[in-house]
């Protein structure tokens, strides 16, 4: 029976390598996967849509907000069978597409591992992370280190000086120079609570 998954963390807790990885499993057995990413993401170079901080890199599908995953991944399975579908930046996903990929699991029997963020830089849930924490099969936390040596669960987003912002949109993409991992003890402190 297969299964939804979401593993979740803070920045820099290795999200993508450990998809990455779990992707690399699949094909190395002979297995097909299907892989997808934020259509918003935008910081991966030309051909490589998944893209970890340690240098893995591989190509994939990017959904938008108006994407029917379930039926874009149907339609492949029905040329080729997937073992596995992996999606990454999975907190962009919107609440129907969560449910989507609970269809993947439920009717077409296809695992489906999501990775994301639980919380953005207030500390608020993101949309598609809250139905993935209502609805998965499976939640794994994944771990990230805050400076101090305690687990980082938060993501602080600091302007150019370095400073703590506080406002502003849910969505900005970034990475080390606009976000940075810290425990709950220190994104506390960092936004004057």
């Amino acid at each position: 029976m297969a299964k939804l998954y979401f593993y979740y963390a803070s920045m820099n807790a290795g999200k993508s390598t450990t998809l990455l990885q779990a992707d690399f499993n699949y094909r190395e057995r002979g297995m097909r996967t299907m892989l997808w990413t934020a259509a918003l993401d935008d910081r991966s170079d030309a051909g490589h849509a998944i893209e970890s901080r340690i240098g893995l890199h591989a190509g994939a599908n990017r959904f938008a907000a108006g994407t029917d995953l379930f039926e874009q991944v149907c339609a492949a399975h029905a040329v080729e069978p997937l073992s596995c579908v992996l999606v990454d930046e999975a907190q962009f996903l919107t609440p129907t597409q969560v449910w989507q990929c609970a269809d993947l699991a439920d009717k077409a029997d296809i695992p489906v591992l999501c990775y994301g963020l639980r919380t953005d830089f207030r500390g608020e849930l993101f949309p598609g992370a809250a139905v993935l924490l209502g609805i998965a099969d499976s939640l794994v936390e994944l771990k990230a280190v805050c400076h101090c040596g305690r687990k980082a669960s938060m993501n602080l987003r600091v302007d150019e000086a370095g400073r703590a912002v506080s406002e502003g949109a849910q969505t900005e993409i970034g990475g080390n120079d606009r976000y940075v991992a810290l425990c709950r003890r220190h994104f506390s402190e960092a936004l004057g609570r």
